[in-house]
């Protein structure tokens, strides 16, 4: 088990990082005034300037689309592209994620936001030489943006065979056509006026077998039939211009070319897309947690409390050495997790893929709240990150799956070593980013 760098990364590495010196950091003040500017003259959901121009200069210094495994570059038939990712290996993007996560929205700048992410790669593994040319390559170049709707208002959507949306196969004008009904919220990018392609899962055979009753479908975000909502706020943040809507689908036709996979291979399409997309999150709410914590050293420096440095302070550097251990203990396990994957596969991994997804959100709030608590009040101020910071590492307890689905999943699996005889557990299907 060898985690160091490869050279390759090594340089990305290095590379990716005066990037985000020159141009992310410095320019994070800009992106808040652009988005303060556009919320005064009524166009909050319009895209910022700044994003525009940072992702034309990632593109051109060959920072795009890092997140794009090699295999699937191959299957999609891009690789070697300029468009076509780097074609690095889970544990090799991994390092990368986290450098991006310090700053929230710097993965759009180099094209590796979620759910983007994950719908490219589904697109690329799933979908037919069409629909990869309709929708996969203006996603990869930056040209469009897209959505994933799968959790719904009325049912417990922790459990994904409860999701109740219908995708019916009907006649259509052109040979065969699948009707859409049904209420979805939570989904993520559809906020976004680039917003161009939809990834929806439903019911196509309500009598299948509880894991063969679910599809994915490719539906163009400007077909008739669906309606946004209203825009949902996380802890009164709405993450415009991206945004997590509630959306509403009614009697929306789409050909039955349209479908990934084939009726009833939902749950395998949401599988192959879980592994890659916890592995970005977890990574990049370390490099959030890392940030924290070192604001919380240059704050605890900086000021004095009861005739002393804040540093000074048992309390504060007992919660600063474990925001240490907690952070690297964190990284170690993820990374461990990445390289299982590209090693002995996802299905192996599922294990260590569940365990980063419970212990990664858990650190990061953590790590936040304890430099909140040292900021005093401003940390729960605009001034400075942390209290967004927070409300977005507490929302990945919840996306992709909540924390106790998978310790469920984690304790079955190692129950399971101890049994009289040997019982299969499946990987729990929720939502996927």
């Amino acid at each position: 088990m060898d985690f160091d760098y490869s050279p390759r990364t090594q340089k990305l590495r290095a590379r990716l990082q005066d990037f985000m010196d020159k141009h992310i950091h410095p320019n994070e003040a800009t992106y808040h005034e652009e988005q303060a500017a556009n919320t005064a003259a009524g166009r909050r959901w319009t895209p910022l300037p700044l994003i525009e121009k940072l992702k034309e200069q990632a593109r051109a210094e060959g920072l795009w689309n890092l997140f794009l495994p090699r295999d699937s570059a191959e299957i999609a038939g891009v690789a070697g592209t300029d468009w076509g990712g780097a074609g690095l290996t889970n544990q090799e993007y991994a390092p990368l994620a986290e450098i991006m996560g310090r700053v929230p929205w710097a993965s759009e700048v180099f094209n590796c936001s979620a759910p983007d992410t994950g719908n490219m790669e589904t697109i690329a593994r799933y979908g037919s030489p069409e629909h990869r040319a309709q929708w996969l390559r203006p996603l990869l170049e930056g040209k469009i943006r897209s959505a994933f709707a799968m959790t719904e208002p009325d049912v417990a959507s922790s459990d994904a065979t409860n999701i109740a949306t219908r995708i019916e196969r009907v006649p259509g004008q052109s040979g065969e056509d699948y009707l859409i009904n049904g209420r979805k919220w939570w989904t993520s990018g559809a906020g976004d006026p680039r917003c161009a392609i939809y990834i929806v899962m439903g019911k196509t055979d309500p009598e299948a077998p509880r894991h063969s009753q679910q599809s994915m479908v490719l539906v163009p975000a400007n077909t008739p039939g669906i309606t946004v909502m209203r825009p949902l706020t996380v802890m009164g943040y709405d993450d415009a211009p991206h945004g997590h809507m509630e959306v509403d689908f009614k009697n929306v036709r789409v050909p039955a070319s349209n479908m990934l996979l084939g009726e009833g291979r939902g749950f395998e399409i949401a599988q192959g897309r879980l592994g890659p997309g916890r592995i970005h999150h977890c990574m990049r709410l370390i490099g959030q947690a890392e940030r924290a914590l070192e604001s919380m050293c240059k704050r605890a420096s900086s000021r004095v409390a009861f005739g002393k440095p804040v540093a000074a302070q048992t309390v504060t550097q007992e919660r600063i050495a474990e925001a240490r251990c907690q952070i690297d203990m964190a990284r170690l396990l993820t990374l461990k997790a990445a390289w299982m994957m590209d090693t002995v596969g996802n299905k192996v991994a599922q294990t260590e893929i569940a365990m980063i997804k419970v212990v990664a959100p858990s650190m990061a709030c953590q790590v936040i709240d304890w430099a909140m608590q040292v900021h005093g009040g401003g940390g729960l101020s605009q001034d400075f990150p942390l209290a967004y910071s927070w409300a977005h590492a507490r929302t990945l307890r919840f996306a992709d799956g909540p924390d106790e689905v998978h310790r469920n999943a984690i304790a079955k699996w190692e129950l399971g070593k101890y049994a009289p005889t040997a019982k299969v557990v499946e990987p729990p299907v929720t939502r996927g980013c």
